[in-house]
């Protein structure tokens, strides 16, 4: 058993600290501290000795140093029991310590808030660290503790057996070191992220620091364990307000729909179904967009995560609370629209907080990670242009940029049709572009719209001219694509036999 004898304490969350000191203290522990932590519990009435009378040295530099002394370290890492160790000790008079409870500068918690990189700066723990890894690389021998959480079940141990075990204090350890690897690595995030930003600058060593927010219902399926990840400081980006827990798939959907909805700035409506838009539309009002998102496929609707990029009204929520959904999603609700999903008990109801625009996206691949540049959103790019010899007209040209906005978030092959600002049909995820193709005309004919006139967005190339013949034989007026085939030729020149107007936009947009 590891038995206290003196513990240093110096924490920036005070959070039951005082509880913990006095503790310690009535099992007549030694307890040096420093600066506010020394101030806070001198005012409780606990005896404390300051550390500068442990190192003969004040604290300096506005309490940039104030542990960083021999007789600090050398405390805290002898090991016990060596003779060595022991003489080194006793020829400098230094004494051990045997419990170190620290936590760091809240250097994530100012960065997530934007402050001033002077202020971020100065949040740079530089002693706090250097405490828990020479605590932590000791563990047998003294009990390194990160977490307010682990006080009062640290004092019970040591009411109960009188020491600490080495269990014990091999877990703290552990935790301290996840710790100290995570705070690190959002300090390298945060330097990172004020470089100049170039296409090639991925680093060389990826760094992911992330604190479990929350146990999820299940993972994809419910013999499937999962759990919500985010960048320590900042927290879940919503709020729920009603509703059964989100699960895994909810919050896959609830991102690849937040990631379309950045594509626009009027009023839209998105449905999401596992990952793909099933329907979209952008309108001049709320409740006209979220009509014209269900009516885009209806049956697909069933069950699926719906979201808004403006506050949620009451007409609208008594429209959705009509059908099955999963989760609806809005900046703001109004307060009647809250009250029309009164009845609604498994709904998941969200507040949105702001989106942040990923710049680079991560997933897990072959045992290591990929790792790319995000596909930036907005538009048609700048480097478009009509191939064909008929131009799309206006109306054309701002459906063809909303339905290639769309297109960059379908799975890969993806082919959408479009009018008016609103989705009428879209293939997703086959093998076969010209499967999307018909996929996306079939459930266009399933909700009884009308194609003639629409327009047909492709996130790749057309291999063949098949496609562009079988949007001729619909009536497409004008179809956007990346180009880039070595059969662009034909099917530029099947274009222009149906009298249709193409766009090359010169970009893939493979969502895979």
């Amino acid at each position: 058993m590891i038995r206290i004898t003196c513990a240093l304490l110096s924490v920036s969350d005070k959070r039951g600290v005082v509880a913990f000191a006095r503790g310690l203290a009535d099992r007549r522990v030694e307890i040096i501290s420093t600066g506010g932590t020394a101030r806070a519990l001198v005012e409780a009435g606990i005896r404390v000795a300051e550390v500068s009378t442990l190192t003969g040295v004040p604290e300096m530099l506005g309490g940039r140093v104030k542990t960083l002394h021999p007789a600090v370290h050398a405390g805290i890492l002898f090991r016990r029991g060596r003779a060595d160790d022991e003489a080194a000790m006793s020829s400098q008079g230094f004494g051990p310590i045997d419990l170190v409870a620290v936590n760091l500068y809240p250097f994530e918690a100012a960065a997530a808030r934007g402050a001033g990189r002077g202020e971020v700066v100065e949040e740079i723990d530089i002693g706090g660290p250097a405490l828990l890894r020479s605590a932590a690389k000791n563990h047998e021998h003294v009990v390194a503790v990160c977490d307010p959480d682990d006080y009062e079940r640290l004092l019970a141990e040591l009411t109960d057996t009188g020491g600490i075990s080495p269990e014990t204090s091999g877990r703290l350890a552990a935790k301290v070191f996840r710790r100290t690897s995570g705070y690190d690595a959002a300090i390298a995030a945060y330097f990172d992220g004020t470089k100049p930003a170039a296409v090639t600058d991925l680093p060389a060593k990826l760094l992911i620091n992330l604190e479990q927010l929350r146990a999820l219902r299940y993972g994809e399926n419910p013999h499937q364990s999962a759990a919500f990840y985010a960048a320590p400081g900042r927290g879940e980006p919503w709020t729920q307000l009603g509703g059964k827990d989100v699960s895994y798939n909810n919050l896959l959907d609830l991102d690849a729909g937040l990631a379309l909805l950045a594509e626009f700035q009027d009023p839209t409506a998105v449905i999401i179904k596992h990952n793909n838009p099933c329907g979209a539309a952008s309108a001049a009002t709320v409740p006209l967009a979220v009509e014209r998102a269900l009516a885009g496929d209806p049956l697909s609707a069933f069950g699926g995560v719906v979201l808004v990029n403006e506050a949620l009204d009451a007409d609208s929520a008594h429209r959705l609370a009509e059908i099955f959904l999963e989760v609806v999603a809005a900046p703001a609700f109004e307060p009647a629209a809250l009250e029309a999903f009164a009845k609604k008990k498994n709904l998941i109801r969200l507040q949105l907080g702001p989106y942040l625009v990923p710049s680079r996206l991560v997933r897990t691949a072959l045992g290591g990670a990929l790792v790319e540049e995000a596909d930036p959103i907005g538009g048609l790019p700048l480097e478009t242009r009509c191939v064909t010899r008929v131009e799309p007209t206006t109306a054309a040209w701002h459906d063809l940029d909303f339905a290639w906005r769309l297109c960059k978030h379908v799975r890969s092959n993806a082919i959408v049709f479009a009018r008016d600002r609103m989705l009428l049909g879209a293939g997703a995820g086959q093998q076969s572009r010209i499967d999307s193709v018909e996929i996306a005309l079939t459930k266009a004919a399933r909700s009884g719209h009308e194609v003639k006139g629409s327009v047909m967005a492709s996130d790749a190339f057309f291999p063949f001219r098949d496609s562009i013949d079988r949007a001729a034989a619909v009536g497409v007026a004008a179809i956007v694509q990346p180009g880039g085939s070595v059969r662009d030729e034909e099917s530029i020149e099947a274009a222009d036999e149906a009298g249709i107007a193409m766009l090359f936009t010169k970009r893939r947009a493979f969502r895979h």
